[in-house]
């Protein structure tokens, strides 16, 4: 029997909810930043769409930061205790392995690549030896008998061990998994091998021998600095290098609603009146606004392919907004600002849903889903804890929150 015609198709699917719908996650990657807003995204996303469950989907797609996120809701960890591990580094929430319980600091990811500096000082006699030799030789300069001097700068500065580590233990939990065989629902981690310059699909068959954790770092190694991670002969670096997020993976596996989260965009200056100018933070400031700039672009051309390729797909994305200077200056590196960042992605998630509820609700329904709003107008709600601080203040600090709130939902309406 032919199929229906797409627009035939994606008519049918406005109509009727389907029975069980099909749900794909694909996030995005970012650094640190990353890990934290997602976190806060996801736990208000969870809360706020009933039908809606994060650990039950019909596939996970991670890209560097995103691949953590993505490894640990397959393995059944829920935003809100990936926030106590993450963000809040809460003992009580601590993965338990051989050694004891584990927390997840980011302080960690500062680490030197001692591994790597080793290797390269190995080399480096050689080279100067090979470099003395050719200029007394050849008579040339001095720069082009020693440029393979190069060679002895190491491939990353920082060690991404820790994350590889911090992962293994945590899916070695009771009910977890490290195999991509073994999980109960499908997972794909996306890296990229650096000899070829293709993505490279972990977890899908004939590549689902590789250990989560492992395939994880590889994804998360950002280039210059972590060193690329070998896996089977091959050397993988981030896997946002073609792709912003590799939401077509999930597509490809049938679902019927794709929720994708993107926490880096470019930051837009113009929106508020005297805002701080780019250029005068110098040059990490315009790399950083440079990098958001070439993701985001990338993401939305993605976007627009998705809505012709797969019309019948509902495809909603969760990002920051652009204007939200505090998100692109902030130190991730900062245990306060790593706690104020998950608050913050978890309340401005949070009102974008109650802002754009009109245009999301006949989407969800069509998935038997819906969103409650009763708990988007609660404004006394919060995601990560306040830790303890004196008493007057804490009440001042606590009162101006309860107003900020309450006032963006009341704009919101």
């Amino acid at each position: 029997m032919p199929r229906k015609p797409a627009a035939a198709r994606a008519a049918a699917s406005a109509t009727a909810p389907a029975a069980t719908p099909k749900v794909g996650l694909a996030l995005a990657g970012g650094g640190p930043l990353a890990v934290v807003y997602e976190i806060g995204a996801l736990a208000a996303i969870a809360e706020a769409i009933e039908g809606l469950d994060l650990n039950d989907a019909e596939i996970y797609v991670g890209v560097s930061a995103g691949a953590i996120i993505s490894a640990a809701l397959a393995n059944g960890y829920t935003p809100h205790q990936m926030c106590r591990l993450f963000v809040e580094s809460d003992v009580d929430a601590a993965v338990h392995g051989t050694a004891g319980a584990m927390l997840f600091k980011p302080e960690t990811l500062l680490r030197p690549a001692l591994r790597e500096f080793g290797r390269r000082a190995r080399v480096l006699p050689g080279l100067l030896a090979g470099g003395a030799l050719h200029y007394a030789r050849q008579r040339a300069s001095l720069a082009s008998s020693f440029e393979r001097l190069t060679e002895a700068l190491p491939a990353g500065f920082l060690s991404g061990d820790a994350i590889g580590n911090f992962l293994k233990a945590a899916f070695a939990a009771k009910g977890c998994s490290n195999d991509f065989r073994q999980l109960p629902r499908k997972l794909r981690i996306v890296a990229t091998d650096l000899d070829t310059g293709k993505a490279v699909c972990f977890g899908e068959p004939g590549r689902d021998d590789t250990p989560i954790s492992v395939a994880v770092q590889a994804s998360s190694a950002v280039p210059g600095l972590f060193p690329p991670v070998e896996i089977g002969g091959h050397h993988f670096v981030d896997g946002a290098l073609r792709k912003t997020m590799h939401g077509s993976i999930a597509l490809e596996h049938g679902v019927d609603l794709l929720l994708c989260v993107n926490p880096i965009v470019p930051y837009n200056a113009r929106f508020k009146q005297g805002a701080r100018k780019l250029t005068n933070g110098g040059l990490l400031d315009v790399l950083s606004q440079t990098v958001r700039s070439i993701l985001h672009s990338r993401l939305e051309t993605g976007l627009a392919s998705y809505q012709v390729s797969h019309p019948g797909v509902d495809i909603l994305l969760f990002q920051p907004s652009e204007d939200d200077a505090e998100l692109f200056f902030t130190n991730m590196f900062s245990y306060n600002n790593r706690r104020r960042t998950c608050e913050q992605a978890y309340q401005n998630t949070r009102l974008m849903l109650w802002q754009q509820r009109h245009q999301l609700a006949p989407k969800l329904a069509r998935h038997g889903m819906r969103l409650k709003l009763n708990v988007l107008q609660d404004s006394s709600l919060t995601l990560v804890r306040q830790r303890p601080r004196r008493k007057a203040l804490g009440r001042l600090d606590a009162a101006l929150s309860d107003l900020e709130r309450y006032l963006k939902v009341a704009h919101g309406r």
